[in-house]
């Protein structure tokens, strides 16, 4: 950093998974990596943070005690704007979804035990999309969107109808925008996507090795997330046909999961942030 300079470090999302210095091993990455990480974070002077949780694990996972900006994430002020309905339609359009269908966004995070060398990760769909085009193709189309750390691409052949990949596309908040509902595993975009108050659904097949074996969590995943954890494939389509009865079951917890996390946003974060660092 020159001298003189601000470093303002926005990061990506309330954290889920166990971050650096709280995981005990790190798999998939440069033996160096703690230390590397440690030395490229020092030069941090502000660090953003959307809700008081993630800036304790934050202080924690980054050895961090610099200033935290607990004022939401700028990403997601996009989520918050009066005009976000119309952006939805210019997206809809540009991705070519059928008029008339509910649109899933399906976003899994990749697995730390399976790669082809540093920040190089495998991915093995194990979301059956003949099974949900059978099922709920005449009412769904589903938008896939892989980590950016995945290598594998997508093979969506057979099904063009109704999946569309669109894990190259550049802004997810634009995806959130046009999607009807969020189905994910362990990836932090839930609580991104939570600002809108739209039905979340979880596939964690793996829940047993990921959580203990793998990877390890800042929450209780069986007991504090907005939505239902569902483990095969009929459990999700099951789910999906009876997405309202499953919100108004879980309308208290997506309340209180809301106020927690999300409570910060209100569209105005890159203002708030930028008065506060700039001004």
């Amino acid at each position: 950093k020159k001298k003189g300079n601000i470093f303002l470090e926005t990061w990506h999302g309330t954290p889920l998974k166990k971050l650096v210095f709280d995981q005990e091993e790190v798999m998939g990455a440069s033996p160096l990596y703690k230390a590397q990480f440690y030395k490229q974070s020092r030069v941090w002077d502000y660090l953003v943070s959307a809700n008081h949780f993630s800036s304790e694990a934050f202080r924690s996972a980054f050895l961090f005690d610099k200033e935290i900006l607990e004022y939401g994430y700028p990403r997601n002020d996009i989520l918050h704007r009066d005009n976000k309905e119309e952006i939805a339609a210019r997206i809809r359009k540009k991705l070519k979804i059928p008029e008339g269908k509910k649109t899933i966004l399906y976003a899994p995070t990749w697995r730390d035990n399976e790669y082809y060398g540093h920040g190089k990760y495998k991915f093995a769909l194990h979301l059956d999309l003949r099974l949900l085009r059978k099922e709920l193709g005449e009412d769904y189309v589903v938008l896939l969107r892989t980590h950016y750390f995945i290598a594998d691409s997508l093979d969506v052949t057979g099904v063009e109808d109704f999946a569309i990949n669109v894990s190259k596309y550049d802004d997810i908040s634009e995806l959130y925008l046009v999607s009807d509902m969020l189905i994910t595993d362990y990836s932090s975009v839930f609580f991104d996507f939570a600002n809108l108050k739209r039905p979340i659904l979880f596939y964690t097949y793996d829940l047993d090795k990921y959580r203990d074996m793998i990877r390890g969590f800042y929450l209780d995943i069986e007991t504090e997330v907005p939505g239902p954890l569902l483990y095969t494939n009929e459990e999700v389509v099951e789910a999906i046909k009876h997405i309202e009865d499953i919100s108004s079951e879980y309308q208290e917890k997506y309340d209180a999961f809301y106020e927690r996390f999300c409570s910060l946003e209100d569209g105005h974060a890159a203002e708030k942030i930028a008065r506060e660092v700039f001004c």
